[in-house]
C-alpha cells in the first residue's frame, strides 16, 4: 500500500503521507495533522479531490 498514489496532481503516495506525518512534532487532531502533511507534501493543493482520502489515511495511521 506504501506506493499507492493518493494525490495525482502532486504525485504524493501513501508512504509520502506517512513519512510526513511522522515528521510532525506531535500527534494532534486529524485536521491539524492534515495541515502539517499538506505543508510537507503539498498534497491536496491542486484540485483537492484527494482531501478525503488523505484525511482517512491520517486517521488510520493515528488510530490503528
Amino acid at each position: 500500500m506504501e506506493n499507492v498514489l493518493v494525490c495525482n496532481c502532486k504525485k504524493v503516495t501513501y508512504a509520502d503521507i506517512e513519512n510526513a506525518l511522522h515528521q510532525l512534532p506531535t500527534m494532534t487532531a486529524v485536521e491539524q495533522q492534515f495541515e502539517g502533511v499538506q505543508k510537507i507534501t503539498h498534497c491536496s493543493t491542486g484540485c483537492g479531490g484527494c482531501h478525503d482520502k488523505i484525511m482517512k489515511i491520517i486517521s488510520d495511521i493515528m488510530y490503528p
